[in-house]
């Protein structure tokens, strides 16, 4: 996708030489060989440039690199695991790229307090074993674990498979450090869940997608460890019997429903056929399904499933289903959903929404997309997939077969505008999960309240005076 392109001076080899200084000579990367994993990204949707990357081991180093970008206007993009989807980590017009991944230090788990402060280079998936073995979850899961940074997924608000249960990104963060634009350090690293000290600066930085300061270290709640995890694969005939499911399961389960997962047929095929290992886990297709997942301090989370399962067969709700018999059967469950992003991509091109509307108007919803979409361009395939839990729906549409994948990109927009004005007539939001970055900015304003908009510009105006931090992204 193309962002419009400013020009910004090349970078003089006296000032390369003092960020240079800052971080060593090791860390400061000006080969383009050695820029090129910081401009691009997986999607390869968008492709960036930068004369200059540079990768600090702490706090102190990402002060002293704000702090001379900010006297000498540098404009900086932060990165963390390089695994957005909105092209708010990517450097569009030659910005330095401040990436953060060697700031992998844990500094502190509190089992007491049921915290951990690690920072922001931390990769997602080494901070969840970092809590189980001190028998804790951090239960924030993405398809990215395994690369996205803690860092990234605070600066995106990032939700995942167990935002039903335990929210999102902002729910599990209790305190933050933050560098600023001029090189100062917000230290407000607190493990206190009730603080009423004035304004909770921590949540101007959480969603801001790096573009007010730069978040180096967090402090985020642990939960016990549930002993029993049981999951189901079900196979139904509409959202609306899996809404019905949802209802039984909120009813019966209370709050060790972790994961309720809406997959469209269309979805599930892509990632059998696909997906390396990936299989059907039911004897027969059903039009859509529902993976879902409970988890239980106590041993009883298998007899509340199967209850759950068999009262809404008896109300034919569910078509068929199947539990997870072990770990490894759980595991290829999740693989078949992990994979569906991945699986979509040999089919041709691919328009993707993240949005989300109130629970409720899901079925409505995707009835009125899939229906507008077709319209629009016919023979195009709706691929939708999310967490119908939380009203968050991965709403994408892949090309017809045998068209040409540049041309149906090509109506991207024309595609979000039909989705979009769906979504805001069922009071929903385009963007749920994965931020603003360049992708929506400019569709931000038209949905945004023209209120809240201008705070968010003067904000952006007081703690970034320059322009500096990410600019172009979000607004």
């Amino acid at each position: 996708m193309n962002v419009a392109q400013s020009t910004i001076p090349p970078l003089p080899p006296e000032l390369v030489a003092k960020f240079r200084q800052i971080v060593g000579d090791k860390y400061a990367m000006t080969d383009a060989a050695d820029i090129e994993p910081y401009v691009t990204e997986e999607r390869n949707l968008f492709h960036g440039r930068s004369p200059l990357v540079l990768r600090p081991a702490s706090t102190a180093e990402v002060a002293a690199i704000c702090k001379l970008a900010s006297e000498h206007k540098i404009a900086l993009v932060p990165q963390g695991g390089n695994t957005g989807l909105v092209g708010g980590q990517t450097p569009h017009n030659g910005e330095v790229v401040v990436s953060m991944r060697r700031m992998d230090r844990t500094r502190e788990i509190d089992t007491a307090s049921n915290t951990m402060t690690c920072e922001a280079g931390v990769v997602l998936q080494v901070a969840q074993q970092r809590a189980a073995e001190v028998d804790r979850l951090f239960p924030l899961s993405l398809g990215a674990e395994g690369s996205c940074t803690i860092g990234g997924n605070l600066s995106t608000n990032a939700g995942g498979t167990a935002a039903l249960a335990y929210g999102i990104a902002r729910d599990m963060a209790l305190g933050l450090e933050v560098v600023l634009a001029d090189g100062r350090v917000l230290n407000a690293l607190s493990k206190l869940k009730k603080d009423n000290t004035g304004y909770d600066l921590r949540n101007l930085f959480i969603g801001a997608e790096g573009t007010l300061g730069i978040i180096t270290a967090a402090t985020v709640k642990l939960f016990p460890k549930p002993h029993a995890v049981e999951t189901a694969f079900v196979g139904l005939k509409s959202p609306a019997q899996a809404l019905k499911l949802l209802t039984i399961s909120q009813n019966e389960a209370a709050g060790t429903l972790t994961s309720f997962e809406l997959l469209a047929h269309i979805a599930v095929d892509f990632s059998i056929r696909h997906g390396i290992g990936v299989r059907d886990p039911l004897p027969n297709k059903h039009p859509w399904y529902v993976l879902m997942e409970l988890s239980s301090p106590r041993n009883d989370a298998r007899d509340t499933l199967e209850a759950i399962l068999a009262s809404a067969m008896e109300q034919d709700i569910v078509d068929d289903a199947v539990i997870a018999a072990n770990l490894t059967q759980r595991s290829a469950f999740w693989k078949l959903r992990d994979e569906m992003s991945a699986a979509q991509k040999p089919e041709g091109g691919s328009i993707k929404h993240d949005i989300s509307v109130p629970v409720a108007a899901v079925p409505e919803f995707i009835e009125q997309a899939d229906a507008a979409v077709v319209k629009l361009i016919p023979g195009a395939r709706p691929v939708p997939f999310g967490h119908l839990g939380d009203g968050n729906i991965h709403y994408n549409l892949s090309q017809p077969i045998g068209a040409d994948a540049a041309d149906f990109l090509a109506r991207w927009h024309d595609v979000n505008d039909v989705v979009f004005e769906i979504v805001l007539r069922l009071g929903g939001s385009i963007s749920a999960e994965h931020g603003i970055g360049v992708l929506k900015r400019d569709e931000l304003p038209e949905v945004k309240d023209k209120v809240a908009i201008e705070l968010m510009r003067s904000i952006k105006a007081m703690l970034d005076p320059l322009g500096i931090m990410n600019p172009g992204k979000v607004l």
